[in-house]
């Protein structure tokens, strides 16, 4: 996608008087805290215009030594630098043409990840939990904070439910691709046969927002304590500390037993509470866009099976752009994960750019 002179020069200008405004000394409050955020949005796209510019001055010096040049030694020069530099520009515009795609505006959000077991049994409650510590390792791995919020135990380990807050720089937008259904193909611990099964989870990724970005009325909202049950610790049947919280107007409802603490369950369920409310808030919003250009990578529907862990043949498929990497090990232990997140969010802005060239 060529971008055109006047947008490249309209871009450094706007850039330039941004710094200009921030060193006079004179912007304060809120308007040098916007300020502020525009010019870090903004210093990508214009390092890139830049470097886009130069390398057309070069080409087009290039192309007049080619052109004009009575040596030889100096014209077969040219030619070869031209080529080179050509395949940098190219390079550049098409770094250029991905930084001024336009952002969700959620992708500098912490993420709330929710992993359900589903068909399967206690193999699936394994392999949640399988999920959970890839993307904690993965999580560890890019700086980012894992906080658990609510959790279920299997009574053979792994887990029925767990929901974690993650939070660091753009969490949501490399994560935003997990969600969906991923699928596992192995021999489970509790099979005396040796047979393969097949088991499945769940993975939902959802922007964390804060309370200024969902208002919610105590009115519309119905609170139960009530006594943890199930795994998870002694304490779970001596207090009422779980809180179940109905949101009446949408009937959203979200539990937590995990804490002692019946003030912090419902802390947790309320911060569990906005994510799915502004998610569904947003849903609401690109419903139409969503309709409109259907992205490669999938609609993020956790109705949808997006990936195959294959243990037999140690490979991991994911469906929805075709890629297959042999190297299952690493990628449950984080480390190779990152290979399937660039390669999605990859699919996802060439699938953008395509669509803004239609």
């Amino acid at each position: 996608m060529k971008i055109s002179p006047q947008r490249i020069a309209q871009i450094e200008s706007r850039f330039a008087e941004l710094e200009a405004r921030m060193a006079s000394g004179q912007m304060e409050g809120e308007a040098f805290v916007a300020a502020s955020k525009e010019y870090a949005e903004l210093e990508p796209v214009a390092v890139a215009a830049k470097t886009v510019r130069r390398l057309r001055k070069e080409i087009e010096t290039l192309q007049h030594m080619v052109r004009d040049s009575s040596d030889s030694e100096l014209h077969d020069m040219a030619v070869e630098e031209l080529e080179d530099v050509t395949q940098q520009l190219f390079d550049a515009e098409t770094a250029l043409a991905i930084a001024l795609l336009p952002r969700d505006a959620a992708d500098d959000r912490p993420a709330m990840l929710e992993i359900r077991a589903g068909t399967g049994g206690d193999e699936a409650a394994l392999f949640a939990g399988d999920l959970y510590r890839m993307y904690e390792r993965y999580a560890a791995g890019q700086g980012w904070k894992v906080e658990p919020i609510s959790l279920s135990v299997s009574d053979v380990g792994g887990f029925k439910e767990i929901v974690a807050s993650i939070k660091g720089n753009g969490v949501f937008a490399k994560l935003k691709f997990e969600s969906g259904v991923h699928r596992v193909q192995r021999v489970p611990v509790t099979e005396s046969g040796g047979r393969i099964h097949t088991s499945a989870a769940t993975v939902a990724v959802l922007p964390e927002p804060t309370e200024v970005d969902v208002h919610i009325e105590d009115r519309d909202l119905k609170i139960d304590v009530y006594r943890a049950s199930g795994a998870g610790g002694q304490h779970v049947n001596t207090t009422d500390s779980a809180v179940r919280i109905t949101h009446l107007p949408t009937g959203i409802v979200v539990t937590c037993q995990d804490g002692r603490s019946q003030h912090k369950n419902k802390e947790k369920a309320m911060q569990v509470l906005r994510a799915r409310m502004y998610e569904k808030e947003r849903e609401e919003a690109q419903g139409a866009e969503a309709e409109a250009r259907k992205a490669m990578v999938g609609s993020g529907d956790r109705s949808e099976r997006i990936r195959t862990y294959n243990f037999p043949q140690g490979r991991v498929t994911d469906h929805r752009i075709n890629l297959t990497l042999h190297k299952l090990p690493e990628i449950l232990e984080g480390g190779g994960l990152g290979e399937l997140v660039d390669a999605l969010i990859a699919e996802d802005q060439a699938e953008r750019m395509a669509g803004l060239g239609d």
